[in-house]
C-alpha cells in the first residue's frame, strides 16, 4: 500500500524549498472498509458506489481524516516519530475518489520546506493529489527538526 522515500539531508542543511519525503500511497476499497472500521465512521459513500452516486459524488470517496493521517504518517516517517510534530492542520480541498474495487487510487504526497522559525522548528507544506488533483489545501506542519538532519 505504501511507498515512502523519506530525503535525507545528513550531509547539508535544510533550505527552504527543500523537498525532503515523498510517499505513494494505494487506497483501495478494502483500505477504506478498514479504515472506516478503525474510526468508526461507516458512512456508505466511502464503501457503496450506489449511495456514494445517489448524492451525487463521483463515486466511492476515501475519509478526509484518512488522507490527513497519511500526511501524517509521511512526517513522522520523516521525523523517526510523532515526537517532532508540534502543529498540523490541513484543509480538505477535494475528495479522494476511489474508482473501483480492484485497482483504486493512489495519493501522491511530498513535504517541502517553508520556512524556519525560532529553537529549531520547521515550517513545512504537504502536498496531497491524486494524477492532477490537489486534494488537501493549506496542508502545514511546523516541527522539530529530524535528528537525521543536525
Amino acid at each position: 500500500m505504501t511507498e515512502v522515500k523519506c530525503i535525507s539531508h545528513a550531509d547539508r542543511g535544510i533550505a527552504v524549498g527543500d523537498v525532503v519525503a515523498k510517499g505513494d500511497y494505494r487506497l483501495t476499497r478494502d483500505s477504506l472498509v478498514r479504515y472506516a472500521g478503525a474510526s468508526g465512521d461507516f458512512n456508505p459513500i466511502h464503501w457503496s458506489q450506489r449511495v456514494a452516486e445517489s448524492v451525487g459524488l463521483p463515486g466511492v470517496i476515501g475519509h478526509g481524516m484518512l488522507t490527513m493521517s497519511l500526511g501524517g504518517r509521511l512526517l513522522t516517517d520523516w521525523l523517526g516519530g510523532p515526537a517532532g510534530i508540534v502543529e498540523y492542520g490541513v484543509r480538505f480541498s477535494r475528495p479522494v475518489v476511489v474508482p473501483n474495487d480492484d485497482d483504486g487510487v493512489t495519493l501522491h504526497m511530498a513535504l517541502t520546506v517553508t520556512g524556519f522559525r525560532d529553537h529549531g522548528l520547521i515550517e513545512v507544506k504537504i502536498e496531497a493529489s491524486t494524477g492532477h488533483s490537489t486534494v488537501l489545501t493549506r496542508a502545514r506542519a511546523l516541527v522539530r527538526r529530524p535528528e537525521s538532519a543536525t
